[in-house]
C-alpha cells in the first residue's frame, strides 16, 4: 500500500524526529491547492500559519513525502500527533473510494486527480481550518493580516517572520507576496 503525506509549511522545515522517521524525502511535485497564512497559531505565539484556504488562498503546487507506514491509520496518527491536533483536522483520502475525511470539493478533486496519477492508495494532509476572523474579529484580507501582525508581541512577531520566511519557495500567497515587498513593521514616526 502506497501512502503519502502532503506538506507545505513547517512539516517540511521544522525537524521532528518522531514524525520524520516515518516518511521518505520530501518531493516538490504534489497537487496544486489554495493556501494562505490565514490561521492564528496559539503554539507559535499568534503567528499566522499556512492552511488550505479555498476562500483566500492562492494556488500553490505543494510537497509530499511517501510514508514508510503500511497501515494508513498509523500514517494518519503520525500526522495528527505531529500537528498536535484532533483527528477531524486531518484529511485522508483512500483512492479506492472507501474512506474520505476533510476538504472542500476543489481541494478533494485536486488531491484525487493527483493521487491517481501518482498511483497512491492513500493521501493524508493537515486540514486545520482558517481561523483568522474567529480569532481577530476581522475578516481576512492582506491589510487586516498586516495590521494583526503589527500588533503581535515581540515573540509573536519573531515567530511570524520565521514561519513566513521559512515557508518553501513554492508558497506564493497574496500575504507572503505583500510581506516580501513591504516592511513588516514601519519605523515609528
Amino acid at each position: 500500500m502506497r501512502i503519502c503525506i502532503l506538506g507545505w509549511g513547517s512539516l517540511i522545515w521544522d525537524v521532528r524526529p518522531e514524525f520524520d522517521a516515518h516518511h521518505r524525502k520530501w518531493q516538490f511535485d504534489g497537487p496544486t491547492l489554495k493556501l494562505e497564512f490565514s490561521r492564528v497559531s496559539e503554539s507559535r505565539h499568534g503567528a499566522l500559519t499556512l492552511v488550505i484556504d479555498p476562500a483566500h488562498g492562492a494556488r500553490c503546487r505543494i510537497a509530499y513525502a511517501e510514508s514508510t507506514r503500511k497501515n494508513p491509520d498509523d500514517a494518519i496518527c503520525d500526522l495528527r500527533s505531529r500537528e498536535g491536533t484532533v483527528l477531524r483536522h486531518i484529511g485522508a483520502m483512500f483512492l479506492d473510494g472507501s474512506r474520505l475525511q476533510g476538504g472542500s470539493e476543489d481541494t478533494l478533486n485536486a488531491i484525487r486527480i493527483w493521487g491517481q496519477e501518482k498511483k497512491f492508495d492513500v493521501v493524508v494532509w493537515t486540514n486545520l481550518p482558517a481561523n483568522f476572523q474567529e480569532k481577530t474579529g476581522m475578516p481576512f484580507s492582506v491589510d487586516a493580516a498586516c495590521t494583526y501582525l503589527q500588533g503581535l508581541s515581540a515573540e509573536g512577531k519573531a515567530r511570524a517572520a520565521e514561519y513566513v520566511w521559512r515557508a518553501p519557495d513554492f508558497i506564493e500567497s497574496p500575504l507572503r507576496q505583500h510581506l516580501q515587498g513591504e516592511p513588516w513593521f514601519p519605523p515609528a514616526p
